[in-house]
């Protein structure tokens, strides 16, 4: 059964950072590209983030590129997004992908 289990969501002021992870099982990790999508309140999901199986290849979007970083430990089964400069707009669950497979999201609110 493959599971996707993101965690490291909280609640952060204008300007902070965060780190996601996100845990992998049940299939084998290191040979799918997986991304980060994001989903505000009212809103569309939007993809951030995306990597490679290898991880030599990174994708952002433009709301996001320069302010967070996507990274992958393929030994450890786990995805990561380091998220500096947050502002209130990045609000939201945060899900990693497997394809069209999504996991567990978390929450991460941005607010003073």
């Amino acid at each position: 059964e493959v599971q996707l289990q993101a965690s490291g969501g909280g609640l952060v002021q204008p300007g902070g950072s965060l780190r996601l992870s996100c845990a992998a099982s049940g299939f084998t990790f290191g040979s799918y590209d997986m991304s980060w999508v994001r989903q505000a309140p009212g809103k569309g999901p939007e993809r951030v983030s995306a990597i490679n199986s290898g991880g030599m290849r990174t994708y952002y979007a433009n709301s996001v590129r320069g302010r967070f970083t996507i990274s992958r430990d393929n030994a450890k089964n786990t995805l990561y997004l380091q998220m500096n400069n947050l502002k209130p707009e990045d609000t939201g669950v945060y899900y990693c992908k497997k394809g069209d497979m999504r996991g567990q999201g978390t929450q991460v609110t941005v607010s003073s």
